[in-house]
């Protein structure tokens, strides 16, 4: 699973607000980079936000309403979940991704632009 590495940003307003509003977000951002180790400045592997569900192999977002729009909009693609080991998908999906896709973009169709 890889929901950072340098994957993700934040735009300037986002960061601005959490700098205001959201210190404990704000020390993860370094130079316009999000989720970057506040200690070493060195970019974090996972989202420091995502928790572990005991016993499942399931995530919580601790930051959920302030989370960025990245987040937000995920996911844009079957295959970004796919590589992402996202466990919301289904043999099917896996069977007929292209349908899967279709599906996807009906559900995400008030949060984001469908993908093209």
């Amino acid at each position: 699973m890889n929901y950072s590495d340098g994957g993700l940003s934040a735009t300037t307003g986002e960061i601005e607000s959490w700098e205001l509003y959201r210190p404990d977000i704000y020390r993860y951002v370094n130079d316009g980079k999000i989720w970057m180790d506040p200690d070493t400045g060195v970019q974090l592997k996972r989202c420091p936000w995502l928790k572990k569900v005991t016993g499942q192999n399931k995530y919580t977002c601790d930051i959920y309403f302030d989370r960025p729009d990245d987040c937000k909009y995920y996911p844009v693609t079957i295959e970004q979940m796919i590589n992402d080991e996202c466990e919301m998908l289904e043999t099917q999906d896996l069977e007929k991704p292209k349908q899967a896709q279709k599906t996807l973009d009906k559900l995400m169709a008030d949060s984001r632009p469908a993908f093209e």
